[in-house]
């Protein structure tokens, strides 16, 4: 089939490229390069891959036959959002508003990539899909969580009113190659300040907890989700729930570091808990993480070190 992937130049966007394109799909991969990079693609020699720079907040008017769509455009670390407020309020609503538009014209199945922040900061634990969440619409975090809020709404509105074939995927922690040193999320800030021997910075008192999927993990689901016939949201993530704290000491063995564990002022609306609950994945999708955390940093810390010794930011 013939796949689109907004955002496709970002850390998971070219991943998901990889595995699309390892299917047998061609590509057309689409990114503003606000946040994603040409060099997380530049691998790539097929000619059934094809790159488009364009910011799907503005119409993208394409021809032919597009069979699938996955919407994964956004900014979505906690420094990308806080800096690009308006930018990710647009692309939530005016981007997600144009490519289900695409999908309608083309007759193609959509899938958005939702997040866990739909959740805020969640009074159950673990997550399930069934969860309104606790979400402040007006504190800082607020951008990135009402936009995929609102779009979680519209997919469900094109679905409802037009008929139109959409999945929701809700994306839990990820870690993995090609995420960026700066990303400003807690594995590169763990693993970059761990190998430049800096004092690795807590938020509050690190009794915070977090799960982390592997990339290949979060990817396959995503995929298996696309190609099932379920329309509502599904989390995607690792159930295996760590603490800040716990996670720092982990980052610290795995690399040898000596550095030193510095607790900071906890921001605004920081979650307490993240955790999903994966029952839907695993009966409906038959899927659930097969890469253990340790695995999976030793190959991200592997990456990390190239890029450092390379001088690439």
């Amino acid at each position: 089939m013939k796949a689109l992937v907004t955002g496709g130049a970002g850390f998971l966007g070219s991943h998901l490229c990889d595995l699309l394109l390892a299917e047998g799909h061609e590509v057309i991969c689409v990114d503003s390069i606000i946040t994603g990079n040409e060099r997380n693609i530049a691998h790539i020699k097929t000619s059934e891959f094809s790159f488009i720079k364009h910011n799907v907040t503005e119409p993208l008017y394409l021809d032919g036959k597009i069979d699938l769509i996955f919407h994964l455009a956004s900014p979505a670390s906690p420094i990308d959002y806080l800096e690009l407020p308006i930018q990710t309020l647009k692309v939530g609503a005016l981007g997600t508003h144009n490519m289900l538009g695409l999908a309608k014209e083309k007759g193609a199945r959509f899938l958005l990539a939702s997040t866990s922040e739909v959740y805020g900061d969640p009074l159950v634990n673990p997550q399930p899909e069934e969860y309104w969440g606790n979400v402040n619409p007006i504190g800082p975090r607020g951008v990135y969580d009402e936009a995929k809020r609102f779009a979680e709404a519209i997919t469900m509105a094109y679905h409802r009113y037009h008929k139109l074939d959409t999945r929701i995927v809700r994306i839990f922690n990820t870690y993995g190659p090609r995420m960026r040193l700066k990303d400003g999320r807690v594995v590169p800030n763990f693993i970059s300040q761990a190998l430049r021997g800096d004092e690795i910075t807590v938020y509050g008192d690190g009794s915070q907890t977090r799960s982390f999927c592997y990339v290949s993990d979060e990817i396959e689901g995503i995929y298996r989700l696309m190609m099932s016939d379920y329309t509502l949201p599904v989390n995607i993530g690792n159930p295996e729930e760590h603490t800040i704290l716990e996670f720092a000491e982990i980052i610290l063995k795995i690399t040898g570091s000596r550095s030193k564990i510095a607790f900071k002022e906890l921001p605004v609306d920081d979650p307490k808990q993240r955790r999903p609950d994966i029952t839907k994945a695993r009966k409906l999708l038959k899927w659930e993480p097969q890469v253990s955390l340790e695995a999976g940093l030793k190959e991200t810390i592997k990456y990390f070190k190239a890029f450092q010794a390379a001088g690439i930011p």
